[in-house]
């Protein structure tokens, strides 16, 4: 059968391709390797981030970009930022946790874990 594949929100996980998995600003990423098995269980796709579990907007009006930017350069990671605003937006507690994601894409056999990567910069326009 011959098939069309949109991965709106995902990213390829072909066998033995990278398949990289950003996180927020102030948590790891992850490089992995596409698996086999993912071919038939998700048709070479695994997700392309952590997701939001905060809104852009409640992000905003819960978080202080000001008071992120001092947490993440106490972490050693550089901060440029546009608006403190803008910053809040893509904070950590924004997104999901990782490394939970990431577990369960490898559980699930789209692709093995091969590096995780920790931030030293972020630049947020």
């Amino acid at each position: 059968m011959e098939l069309l594949v949109h991965r709106k929100g995902a990213t390829r996980a072909f066998p033995g391709q990278p398949v990289i998995i950003p996180g927020s600003m102030g948590t790891s990423s992850f490089v992995l390797e596409g698996a086999p098995e993912a071919m038939f269980g998700s048709f070479g796709s695994s997700c392309h981030g952590a997701g939001r579990r905060m809104s852009r907007t409640r992000a905003r009006h819960t978080i202080q970009g000001g008071h992120l930017r001092k947490v993440l350069e106490e972490q050693g990671i550089s901060v440029q930022a546009g608006s403190m605003s803008g910053l809040a937006e893509e904070a950590p507690e924004a997104y999901k946790e990782i490394t939970d994601v990431v577990g369960t894409v490898a559980a699930a056999g789209i692709a093995r874990k091969v590096a995780q990567l920790t931030p030293v910069g972020i630049m947020k326009g």
